[in-house]
């Protein structure tokens, strides 16, 4: 099984970068995050004639959520229990930042996996409300998959997605450029650590060490040619994944070229 998590930063924008990066690898699933797109807004024929069903979660033209997958898909949920609405007031909304689903399982295909796409809040800046709202999001998060294991210790669970969290000082280019800003805060490690402490590993790092191993290179500034980027998306495994992993790979190349995503795809191997 060969899945991929990429923050796409449109859908609509890049649906032939899409199709031609899940032919060139061979990809059975893929969770995709900033689809910036209502699901009816969206035209899925190219994904479905190459055998894909798609499960899409959108309100607007910011964030949104999708899952694509060959091998099967079902069990779709649109949010995570008990996550903050921003504003966080009233009038708030839970926003399109999470879409869980059942991946596998179809006749001829490996077991099935709860695989959740994710896209947790930006932040802006440390003293905006937005800092707190994105804590308070990863504290959700944190629980749904205490409540996964909880409920069933060997459940195959993969947390994927766009974490917009650095938890090492090697995951950004440079932590003076990044003093006083989101990203790398010890609130918001700390939050990335206790997902991780609820029994879920980062499968691809160990086999990625190291600076310099980015996903991420902002448009602005030539970032990508000056190799000033950050790991922020990640692929969290509960110990039945862990176990089922095999290999990963970062496409570095997929950030090159004329437009392109400002985010890299993460792939990673699972034999269960």
């Amino acid at each position: 099984m060969r899945i991929a998590t990429w923050n796409i930063n449109s859908l609509r924008a890049r649906t032939d970068r899409l199709l031609a990066l899940l032919e060139r690898h061979e990809i059975d699933v893929i969770a995709l995050q900033e689809i910036k797109a209502k699901p009816e807004q969206l035209d899925l024929s190219g994904l479905e004639a190459a055998g894909y069903e798609v499960a899409a979660h959108g309100l607007n033209q910011w964030n949104g959520v999708a899952i694509a997958s060959r091998i099967g898909l079902s069990d779709v949920h649109t949010q995570l229990p008990d996550v903050p609405t921003w504003p966080e007031e009233e009038d708030g909304v839970v926003e399109a930042r999470a879409l869980g689903a059942l991946v596998g399982g179809a006749e001829g295909t490996s077991p099935g996996l709860r695989l959740w796409s994710l896209y947790i809040p930006n932040g802006r800046e440390i003293d905006h409300p937005h800092y707190g709202y994105k804590l308070r999001w990863l504290e959700a998060l944190r629980a749904e998959g205490a409540r996964e294991l909880a409920a069933d210790a060997q459940a195959p669970v993969l947390l994927t997605g766009d974490f917009n969290v650095a938890p090492e000082d090697e995951d950004v280019w440079s932590m003076e450029f990044f003093e006083g800003k989101t990203h790398v805060t010890e609130p918001e490690r700390a939050a990335f650590r206790a997902v991780v402490d609820e029994g879920y590993a980062d499968l691809v790092r160990p086999d990625h060490p190291g600076p310099q191993v980015y996903t991420y290179w902002d448009y602005q500034q030539l970032r990508f040619p000056k190799k000033e980027g950050m790991r922020i998306d990640f692929a969290l495994g509960s110990p039945a994944v862990q176990n089922a992993y095999r290999a990963s790979f970062i496409d570095r190349e997929e950030r090159k070229g004329k437009g392109a995503s400002d985010h890299a795809p993460v792939v990673v191997d699972l034999e269960f």
